[in-house]
């Protein structure tokens, strides 16, 4: 009787992995990875690129929110209602921008 090989999970239809990503891992990292995928029942490739693209859009989103302080949060919304009055510096900044710019 012959042994049939374990199913590969397909990508997504209309999405071909076309690019390769390489890394070099200690024995230690790389048993670790295949103990996790094994747990979670995918392919090490599937639990590799899950965890790596996760990772990647939490570093996306943490660089795109601005977190600010309650003392920083009441300077901005101060300085938003209380704008300090426009000097000749400013003036002068307006002027050479529309110069520029034709605005």
């Amino acid at each position: 009787m012959a042994q049939t090989q374990p199913k590969r999970p397909k990508p997504p239809s209309g999405r071909r992995r076309a690019e390769r990503l390489e890394a070099r891992v200690t024995a230690e990292q790389k048993a670790l990875i295949e103990h996790a995928a094994a747990l979670q029942g995918r392919s090490i490739t599937d639990f590799v690129l899950t965890s790596v693209q996760d990772a990647a859009k939490r570093a996306i989103e943490d660089h795109q929110v601005l977190a600010m302080t309650v003392r920083d949060s009441r300077a901005f919304v101060d300085a938003l209602l209380n704008p300090p009055p426009v000097n000749d510096r400013l003036r002068e900044t307006v002027r050479r921008y529309r110069a520029i710019t034709g605005v």
